[in-house]
């Protein structure tokens, strides 16, 4: 385990804090938004091939199941910032329904700015969270005591992820980072965090953060160098994506040890994104070029898009009462709509 945060109080500084600086900066580069990115990669000319559950150690490819429709099931409610009318994602959700995103497409003009929504979701719900001397901030996971986590870009582009609590921002920066990449992609309500931090290949590479005694540990699938976890719950267990030589990527639960990967019924651009405390998890799917939003509760795996978001719906969060968090897009990513999704 390692350490390396870099702690303030909301107020105490006025400037970015002085980061550890990777070994290989790369300026004036596309910064990721990993958060997003199963909505906004492209998935054209997937193949046929998948992963099905129930492997342990190295993944060996096997077709998936077809994916059975929820959608049905769910009443959608649209929801988003006015003060972006073209671009808000919702990422996470907590049991009090508590919601964390952001709008902005992530340009010099248009930049990313982080929110959390409180029930019942009018705009003076929207509370701004932006990592203070930021230039974007994403807000992607949030538990149940309010603390979120997520990552802000420097003016250089570079990443970095946080912590938020209880007034106290954290960046979280592994220590073993070389390139230009760090990122919270989920939280749980015990202090662990996950995320990852690139090479100077730009190469993912997957931790857990510990936000009580600030160290991490790695998070890796056996056979697999490009690991990206992406959410963690209450017993540790975690989900995320890992992707193989050829650019292609399957989804992943690490519970006590063992791994299970599965994809999306004639995917391999599966990206889990979320996981509840019973294991059920959401993310999308990516097939003949569109994007589908999934939930997989033990074996099943369910596609669920929104309305007129048929292709073109991803599903970052969920809550342990069973509502959803995400987004639709249009015009090649440009414009993106976020929604909640409750049983009926």
């Amino acid at each position: 385990m390692c350490r390396a945060p870099h702690r303030f109080r909301v107020g105490a500084m006025t400037t970015t804090p002085n980061h550890t600086t990777p070994t290989t900066p790369v300026r004036n580069r596309r910064w990721r938004r990993l958060a997003a990115a199963a909505g906004l990669l492209a998935t054209a000319g997937l193949t046929a091939a998948g992963l099905a559950g129930g492997v342990s150690g190295t993944a060996s490819a096997a077709p998936a199941a077809p994916a059975a429709s929820a959608a049905s099931s769910y009443r959608f409610t649209m929801l988003g910032d006015h003060k972006d009318t073209t671009f808000n994602q919702l990422l996470s959700i907590n049991d009090q329904g508590q919601i964390g995103g952001y709008f902005g497409i992530g340009s010099a003009t248009h930049p990313n700015k982080g929110y959390v929504i409180q029930p019942p979701y009018t705009q003076a719900n929207f509370k701004n969270e932006n990592f203070p001397g930021s230039v974007q901030t994403q807000v992607i996971a949030i538990n149940d005591s309010g603390t979120t986590g997520g990552f802000y870009a420097d003016a250089a582009g570079d990443n970095f992820g946080f912590i938020l609590k209880h007034g106290v921002w954290t960046a979280v920066i592994d220590p073993h980072t070389t390139g230009t990449t760090n990122q919270i992609l989920g939280i749980n309500n015990d202090g662990k965090a996950v995320g990852f931090y690139t090479d100077s290949k730009n190469i993912p590479h997957g931790f857990e953060f510990n936000f009580h005694n600030d160290t991490f540990s790695p998070v890796n699938i056996p056979g697999q160098t490009a690991v990206t976890p992406t959410g963690i719950n209450i017993h540790g267990d975690i989900t995320g994506f890992y992707t193989n030589a050829a650019g292609d990527n399957y989804g992943f639960l690490l519970r006590h040890g063992h791994v299970t990967t599965f994809s999306g019924p004639g995917s391999t651009n599966t990206m889990p994104l979320g996981i509840n405390n019973s294991d059920k998890i959401v993310g999308s799917y990516g097939v003949g070029g569109a994007t589908h939003g999934f939930v997989r509760s033990g074996s099943t795996l369910s596609t669920v898009d929104a309305p007129g978001g048929a292709g073109a719906t991803v599903i970052n969060g969920l809550n342990n009462n069973g509502e959803l968090v995400g987004f639709t897009t249009a015009d090649g990513g440009n414009i993106a709509k976020g929604f909640l999704a409750v049983h009926k």
